[in-house]
């Protein structure tokens, strides 16, 4: 009998709703409902690098899609849904009152961004991050050895002191903090009490230092040390976390109800988008599946019987559990790809938007238009090692070696130099900053085997793709589904509904496979090995000179 799970991938911009056949595999329908109040550009300020998302951009979008979803089935009677399962961006943690209600909820605070999720790109803790590596590298215990040895500002406790310096009101209001991904689940199951909810392994392992061999949490010592704001919350945390294949519980009867499903579907445990989006690619072991999108998140997973007490340096985490149960899961990552692409099409589209009669052109899609046109005319452009070169650091470097304050740099700019020229470069840029995170894990011992890639650039740019696989040296596979992240979500679903015992088992079943593959062009990648050192060169200078 044909049983179906749904996977929920609540992304930067929007929910996505997925609902898959856990027999075959087939992808049935879908449905996406944009966040309303992100899209109007409230609570945040790019300038000051602050992201923030209403918790009721959540709740809303998710409704709007499940409907939407729902609607779409022919018969008008809702198939034997057995587990849903929820991926979110991360590191997105938010203050909770006692009952685990997000502050932002609350009429006092509900137009206070620091109340509200504090977005993965947020940068505003740039301070304090560096205070947790200052602090990490005299203690006792290193308690950043796992997460590359370098804590991000992009990250649980960076965002948690910050804003716990910065506002008063929330720091007392504050009773525990949440990520996005914990809170989700909590919400649909009805059992959001901090202390009770069960807590993502990916989350916590890659974004909060949490380890086993600490005993969870960084140590309260070492938080107070850190900052006095900070005693007593780590009791008001967790200790226990939970892989993305266990059952958080089941719909509650009011979610069930909004949601049109039964009060007998499984929800899992809740984890980091790129983390599901590679399950949903087919992750195997020394694979790289690379989530290509506003951002890019770099996933391997590695046998732990090898690798258990193998410490990568410079990346985003090695979590024990995090992707695949029993397989050691890392993460790297770019902060900027398609964002960087996109701030240079926004660049080039403002005046359209401006001096447009009665401001009839929308600057996104003016955006969107210009996109699609560089990325046409940079695929005809040659290649050669006297090119312009760039930077790609427009929202600081992520990995290999956190540094939220590096910027983009544009040089060898001529009066020859036009849209298409320096759009081509941009790209190579994030093409270069991707090389240089499989160079430091193999440099780290860890091979790469295999690349593929999901998201939405690998669907919509060959340019991009094929400058990748290029620059790389090496083929890149495109995973044929264009919605990894929800399906991974769906897999985790079923083996927490119990439908496979396994999450490997769930692959095999439900993947899509691929649909393209991109193989270097032998012809251009001497040009590209040349342009890949003055990258290098340049990045360098960077960092010599920070003032």
């Amino acid at each position: 009998m044909d049983r179906f799970t749904i996977g929920l991938d609540f992304g930067t911009d929007s929910v996505r709703a997925l609902l898959v056949n856990a027999r075959t595999g087939e992808e049935v329908l879908s449905s996406v409902s944009p966040y309303p109040r992100w899209r109007q550009g409230l609570y945040c300020d790019p300038l000051r690098a602050r992201f923030r998302q209403h918790p009721l951009d959540y709740v809303e979008a998710m409704e709007s899609c499940m409907q939407e979803l729902l609607a779409g089935v022919e018969s008008g009677v809702v198939p034997n849904i057995v587990a849903l399962g929820i991926d979110t961006t991360g590191s997105t943690p938010v203050a909770v009152n006692q009952a685990g209600t997000p502050l932002a909820l609350l009429p006092e605070f509900a137009e206070n961004p620091n109340a509200m999720f504090v977005l993965w790109k947020d940068h505003t803790a740039i301070a304090e991050a560096e205070e947790i590596n200052q602090l990490a590298r005299t203690w006792e215990t290193d308690f950043s050895q796992y997460s590359g040895g370098i804590y991000s500002s992009e990250w649980f406790w960076s965002k948690i002191l910050h804003i716990t310096r910065i506002d008063d009101a929330v720091r007392r209001e504050a009773y525990s903090w949440v990520e996005h991904c914990d809170w989700m689940p909590a919400l649909l199951c009805g059992q959001t009490d901090p202390l009770s909810m069960k807590r993502s392994r990916c989350a916590a392992g890659h974004k909060a230092m949490w380890h086993e061999s600490f005993g969870g949490l960084p140590s309260e010592d070492f938080l107070t040390a850190l900052d006095t704001s900070l005693a007593g919350l780590r009791g008001r945390l967790y200790i226990d976390t939970y892989t993305a294949d266990q059952a958080a519980g089941t719909l509650s009867a009011v979610w069930a109800e909004r949601l049109g499903l039964h009060a007998d579907v499984v929800v899992a445990v809740g984890a980091i988008d790129a983390h599901v989006g590679a399950v949903g690619a087919g992750i195997e072991p020394y694979s790289m599946v690379k989530v290509v999108g506003t951002s890019t998140c770099d996933m391997l997973v590695a046998p732990l019987d090898k690798h258990r007490s193998h410490l990568v340096r410079g990346i985003c985490g090695q979590v024990d559990g995090s992707i695949l149960p029993g397989m050691l899961g890392m993460e790297a990552g770019q902060s900027a790809f398609g964002d960087l692409y996109r701030w240079f099409a926004n660049l080039l589209a403002f005046p359209l938007a401006h001096l447009a009669p009665d401001g009839a052109t929308d600057a996104h899609e003016a955006s969107s238009s210009i996109l699609a046109l560089l990325d046409s005319h940079a695929s005809q452009l040659d290649v050669t090692a006297q090119d312009e070169v760039v930077l790609d650091w427009v929202n600081g470097r992520r990995t290999p070696d956190a540094h939220p304050g590096l910027q983009a740099w544009l040089t060898g700019v001529r009066l020859g130099t036009d849209a298409p020229r320096l759009f081509k470069a941009i790209v190579e840029a994030t093409a270069f900053g991707s090389k240089a995170i499989i160079e430091r894990f193999e440099e780290e011992g860890i091979p790469v085997k295999a690349v593929s890639a999901t998201g939405g650039i690998s669907k919509k740019s060959g340019f991009v793709m094929q400058t990748l696989a290029n620059v790389l040296g090496r083929p890149i596979r495109v995973v044929r589904s264009a919605q990894t992240c929800a399906l991974g979500a769906a897999m985790y679903a079923a083996v927490a509904g119990g439908l496979y015992d396994t999450v490997e088992e769930a692959q095999r079943a439900m993947s899509s496979g691929y649909d393209r593959e991109y193989l270097p062009q032998a012809e251009k990648v001497p040009a590209y090995l040349a342009l890949y050192e003055r990258y290098k060169r340049l990045g360098h200078l960077q960092e010599d000179n920070m003032l």
